[in-house]
């Protein structure tokens, strides 16, 4: 199934979004590293690499929310699909989602279910719910994905043709694993 434009770049934006969270896994399969959403600067960054328009509080307490939403979507990229319609639905509600065609900045016409002067968090989680409503809608649950490095646990989106994506986007990971495996065959043999 291909996806529409907007709807591409919102489940890209919500795996970005996911992924500051820490993605490295140790040994005891917790989840590692930095957090690249702690400050009010590591969200401007943000807000502004995934071009997101509208209101900003500016504050600790919208980092938190961002923060929050980020955790609601990582866990609807991992549940199955009843869940994930209903985590969905609740996001939608929360926001009171009313969908309205805009077109703004270099965008032509798509989809907001929220006011541009709604907080930036619940802009955020309702841009990803809606375009998740799409990927439930057209049965391509599998295509929400965990990195299938073991030392990793960022998502990943798969939007390839033939569905084979399996690698996050966060570091070397399938570069890793594959000279790790090319390593082993190599002493195996020697």
């Amino acid at each position: 199934m291909i996806f529409s434009h907007d709807t591409e770049v919102a489940l890209l934006s919500a795996v970005n979004l996911i992924n500051t969270a820490p993605t490295s896994v140790d040994e005891s399969n917790s989840a590692t590293g930095p957090d690249r959403l702690e400050t009010v600067a590591d969200l401007d960054v943000f807000v502004t690499q995934e071009q997101f328009s509208g209101s900003r509080e500016l504050s600790t307490d919208e980092v938190a929310a961002v923060r929050e939403v980020r955790q609601e979507l990582r866990r609807i990229f991992t549940a199955d699909e009843a869940t994930a319609a209903s985590m969905i639905n609740e996001l939608l509600a929360k926001a009171h989602a009313l969908p309205q065609l805009v077109r703004h900045d270099q965008w032509d016409w798509h989809l907001h279910a929220t006011a541009q002067a709604a907080p930036l968090a619940q802009r955020m989680g309702v841009e990803a719910a809606m375009a998740l409503v799409d990927v439930i809608r057209g049965k391509e649950l599998e295509r929400l994905k965990v990195c299938a490095a073991p030392d990793c646990s960022a998502v990943v989106i798969d939007l390839s043709k033939n569905r084979s994506r399996r690698y996050c986007d966060t570091g070397n990971c399938g570069n890793r694993t594959h000279v790790a495996a090319y390593r082993r065959r190599k002493s195996a043999g020697e």
